[in-house]
């Protein structure tokens, strides 16, 4: 079972853009592919800012020449950092945003976790009904 922290904007209630479900924990797909993942999310300022930590670490690595043990730890320790504060920059880009944290929901996947927090809100989803 996965954890996914559901946030809501009140104001149209379209189910396709007013809730939005974000997994809790490690992102693979942003440990894997920063900088696509960032863009992918629309996250336009974390997109620039890990390009510019790969180009920062890259010529780091071009001027200093350390051995390839320490060039995997640096690659790969920005790769984890990356995905464990994926999930909390994609909340925070929300707030932004004007959707309010509604809760945590428990779910095998997006979908479940979607039926089971509107199963829990009634009221809701009889607003999300055409």
């Amino acid at each position: 079972m996965k954890f996914y922290a559901v946030h809501l904007r009140r104001h149209g209630l379209d189910p396709d853009g007013d809730v939005v479900l974000v997994k809790e924990g490690f992102s693979w797909p942003a440990f894997l592919l920063s900088f696509v993942w960032a863009l992918w999310h629309r996250l336009w300022l974390a997109a620039v800012l890990f390009g510019l930590a790969q180009a920062a670490i890259s010529l780091g690595i071009y001027l200093v020449h350390p051995d390839p043990v320490s060039q995997t730890v640096l690659s790969l320790g920005l790769a984890a950092i990356i995905g464990y504060l994926a999930a909390d920059i994609r909340q925070h880009k929300l707030a932004r945003q004007g959707f309010a944290f509604a809760g945590v929901v428990v779910g095998n996947d997006v979908d479940q976790a979607y039926r089971r927090f509107l199963d829990s809100e009634p009221a809701l989803a009889a607003d999300l009904k055409p």
